[in-house]
């Protein structure tokens, strides 16, 4: 499939065969955007068209070389992920194998030790924090580097979510960068490259990656996936621009099931019935951090079909075109409130999850202004009512 496989991303595939055509390859890439949108499917094939003796821009798929990379097996390509803090030293080898033999299977699928605690259970959650600490830096990038050459033309390093690396691991791995072994090629993912240090920016090659479109996601889902055009068209727009993610949500049945969750915390916080806000909160909390991040997102989504629905009626394309009749019973019976303020309160809330902030106090909080905007009443930002909230936060 070479780079076929790659979804859309034109731009930045074209950038690096021309450099291939052309011998004039970078030796470091950063690829950054959203996630799930093919930054690894694309180091992928990078890598793949580095080792490749056959072709000049592509994998040829049908070499000894190629079936090497195919497979994640060629010594002259290594990958590497952040590992949870806390099993940092007594790590799972072989489990670390499967996962990046997964990325040969599909460079799309979840391989992260975040979002798949657990490679044979979708379903399991984890508020593990996952890093690269400076021994495997060490360990796993710069002494596979030290080493001569075994077969390929060069030496290629993938490295995958680079912004988790620790102060510490990140200066160590820019000295590398600063004086690369000869013939020597980084290819570091992110989807945050702010939190990477300036001067690593500085000495990559960017390239930015955008949201998929939602034709692209129903086509891919339909020709890869063999699912039915229905469904792939409607995870295609709850997948917010991420193949990923519509995978994950056609392979975990519980975070489709999320979708009632959502409007049951809705009902509670509009009603402020203490026991069954709790009980919301408990159930979200109960699922991890990771989970609750998802079920906000598609509280994003369902806000944005009510706004769509208050504007276009009957004919708005929806998400959730399943629950069509729940979005028009809000609309009809909350006339008055203040849509975008709700959409605001959520998005703050995801940022105050993502810097670790109590899941239950969000939670809480986030329940608080929902009710005034539900109600059309003025809506604070999230931020205010926080000390409020961690008074009436289960624990």
């Amino acid at each position: 499939m070479a780079w076929s496989s790659v979804l859309d991303q034109e731009r930045v595939v074209q950038t690096l065969r021309r450099a291939l055509t052309q011998e004039r390859v970078a030796h470091a890439y950063l690829l950054h955007g959203p996630d799930g949108v093919g930054k690894r499917a694309v180091a992928y094939e990078m890598a793949r068209a580095l080792q490749c003796p056959e072709q000049a821009d592509e994998a040829c798929d049908a070499c000894p070389t190629c079936r090497k990379t195919r497979r994640m097996v060629h010594p002259d390509v290594h990958v590497n992920l952040p590992h949870p803090w806390s099993q940092e030293k007594d790590r799972d080898e072989e489990d670390m194998g499967k996962r990046i033999r997964r990325l040969g299977d599909n460079p799309y699928a979840a391989i992260d030790y975040v979002r798949r605690p657990s490679l044979a259970d979708p379903s399991e959650t984890s508020n593990q924090q996952v890093y690269y600490r400076i021994d495997p830096v060490r360990q796993d990038i710069i002494q596979p580097l030290s080493l001569d050459r075994r077969e390929g033309p060069y030496q290629v390093n993938v490295l995958i979510d680079a912004e988790k690396m620790r102060e510490e691991a990140a200066n160590t791995f820019l000295k590398l960068l600063e004086e690369p072994p000869p013939q020597t090629v980084f290819l570091l993912t992110t989807n945050r490259p702010e939190q990477l240090l300036p001067t690593i920016l500085s000495r990559c090659q960017q390239l930015r990656f955008d949201p998929l479109l939602p034709e692209t996601i129903e086509q891919a889902l339909v020709d890869r996936e063999g699912m039915a055009p229905d469904e792939a068209s409607m995870l295609s727009r709850m997948a917010d621009g991420s193949y990923s993610r519509a995978l994950e949500l056609a392979e975990n049945d519980a975070l489709m099931t999320s979708r009632e969750l959502v409007l049951d915390y809705f009902r509670a916080a509009y009603t402020q019935k203490v026991e069954s806000l709790d009980s919301c909160i408990q159930e979200l909390k109960s699922q991890g951090r990771e989970r609750v991040k998802s079920v906000l997102r598609l509280m994003l989504r369902w806000m944005r079909d009510l706004l769509l629905y208050r504007t276009m009626g009957e004919e708005a394309p929806l998400v959730n075109v399943d629950q069509k009749e729940a979005v028009a019973r809000f609309c009809n019976n909350l006339p008055d409130a203040d849509l975008e303020g709700m959409v605001t309160l959520v998005e703050e809330a995801m940022e105050l999850a993502e810097r670790n902030v109590r899941v239950a106090l969000v939670l809480t909080a986030l329940a608080q202004g929902l009710a005034r905007a539900m109600r059309g009443q003025e809506v604070e930002s999230l931020y205010v009512p926080l000390s409020e909230a961690e008074r009436l936060a289960p624990a």
